[in-house]
């Protein structure tokens, strides 16, 4: 008997079923302080000069540092460009990635291999391979503990003193909005997974939408600065794209809890109406009140209910619960969402060598890749400068490059390029200089779809090699 393209399709997913990949902000444990050892102190600038036993363990399995040593949690788009640039700019530094995982996927892409666009081999790198070429430790273990006065991360495989350490543990999804039922917000979390955090969600994703047969595939947007502004509309294309090239009879249902679609407003709606306007309802101003998954049903605060035959719950984001262990979550006890540091240098408040980059940074940067690519090459210039002495390095600002695809077959994207100014009145960041190309119809769509391999490809050449 002939398989169809689908049962193919589904097929060609078994290949990822060795994933088991959780973010770094997950399983996570509060280490209370009586648990703690004594230790001394060291300097911030020279080499690192503490027994590594104190903690809450033994000494992680790794040789003596040999220089100051820079310790790197998360191994994420901002992660990897930190390691690999501290050490091109100290090369005296001894740098330790820790990650938790032990191979990366991306997750810029991925949602063109969650219709079958793109392999998912393009999405996935080897942390060793950018350990070798960039000279520096990665170290695969999770962070249970960190002691800020000692200087001292404890991990599940042994302790490290450090001289400075970078905090990147990307997000982690705030459901209290919707929920504050645990059981309903672990049905969300395990049966309609938001799909933002590399690995199994995206798994999960994939099947969800080449298993689907019919009816309403409801996606959410949240509120705030989410991580990627613009994937949860390139999501909503491409798999209403999907629909149309197989001849499903279903229909994306995008609950949008923004007034408006927050970025790239032309390009994604014009495709909305022209491309997909049997195959996508969006509604903005949409607010989720309650959540019935019995009956695969929600409501909006404007006495909407909306029925769904397959679903993605994307919920507020906030930093990785890695910020709370550590020490460094940004406000009260009931508002932990970010970094607590400098805006223009990513310092802590009140622990220098200690810094918060990336999605869990509090300032208003796009939570993307190529931001926090750029990013971390600015904070790698930082610390690098006090390693070697060097004047404090003037803030930069961080640049945001974004492709989205609105089509697959051949890929169709829109684009953005901008940097960030700072407003003193509002005390906040803003775009500058930015300038985007949303025609994706014709030529500029397709020189976008390629220009988004492209830049992919450079991204990933620079953090891996």
């Amino acid at each position: 008997m002939a398989i169809s393209r689908r049962d193919a399709l589904r097929l060609s997913g078994v290949t990822a079923a060795a994933l088991t990949v959780s973010g770094c902000s997950s399983h996570l444990e509060f280490v209370p302080n009586d648990q703690k050892s004594e230790a001394g102190s060291g300097s911030t600038s020279g080499s690192v000069n503490r027994s590594t036993s104190v903690g809450l363990g033994n000494p992680a399995p790794l040789p003596p540092a040999k220089g100051p040593r820079v310790v790197i949690v998360g191994g994420g788009w901002s992660g990897l460009t930190i390691a690999k640039y501290t050490k091109k700019y100290a090369p005296n530094a001894d740098v330790v990635l820790i990650e938790q995982r032990t191979e990366f996927m991306s997750c810029p892409l991925s949602n063109l291999w969650v219709v079958d666009a793109i392999e998912l081999d393009f999405l996935m790198h080897d942390y060793l391979q950018a350990a070798r070429e960039n000279k520096y430790n990665y170290f695969n273990a999770t962070v249970v503990g960190v002691d800020k006065e000692k200087k001292v991360v404890s991990t599940s495989n042994g302790d490290l003193a450090y001289d400075h350490l970078v905090l990147a543990p990307g997000i982690d999804y705030d459901y209290s909005e919707w929920t504050t039922d645990l059981a309903l917000e672990q049905r969300l979390r395990t049966e309609y997974p938001a799909g933002f955090k590399p690995g199994s969600e995206h798994m999960s994703l994939r099947n969800k939408v080449l298993d689907f047969e019919e009816g309403n595939f409801l996606l959410t947007v949240p509120t705030g600065n989410y991580r990627c502004l613009p994937a949860p509309y390139e999501r909503a294309c491409l798999i209403a794209h999907f629909f149309k090239l197989e001849g499903i009879e279903g229909k994306v249902v995008i609950l949008d809890e923004n007034p408006e679609i927050t970025i790239k407003a032309d390009g994604f709606g014009s495709a909305f109406e022209k491309l997909y306007a049997d195959y996508i309802e969006y509604l903005p101003s949409s607010k989720i009140v309650n959540i019935d998954l019995d009956n695969k049903s929600v409501e909006t605060e404007l006495g909407e209910v909306i029925e769904f035959e397959d679903a993605a719950f994307y919920p507020k984001v906030r930093g990785g619960k890695l910020l709370e262990i550590a020490g460094v979550a940004k406000d009260s006890v009931f508002n932990k969402q970010e970094g607590d540091i400098n805006v223009f240098n990513y310092e802590v408040n009140g622990y220098p060598e200690v810094y918060v980059t990336g999605d869990a940074r509090p300032m208003g940067f796009s939570k993307s890749g190529n931001t926090a690519n750029s990013e971390g090459v600015i904070v790698a210039k930082m610390i690098a400068g006090k390693i070697n002495g060097a004047p404090k390095t003037p803030w930069e600002s961080p640049l945001t490059i974004c492709f989205s695809a609105v089509a697959m077959d051949p890929v169709l994207a829109i684009s953005v390029n901008a940097g960030y100014a700072y407003d003193k009145e509002k005390d906040s960041f803003t775009f500058a200089n930015a300038s985007t190309n949303e025609k994706w119809d014709g030529r500029p769509g397709i020189n976008n779809g390629k220009g988004m391999h492209e830049w992919a490809k450079g991204m990933f050449r620079d953090m891996f090699n």
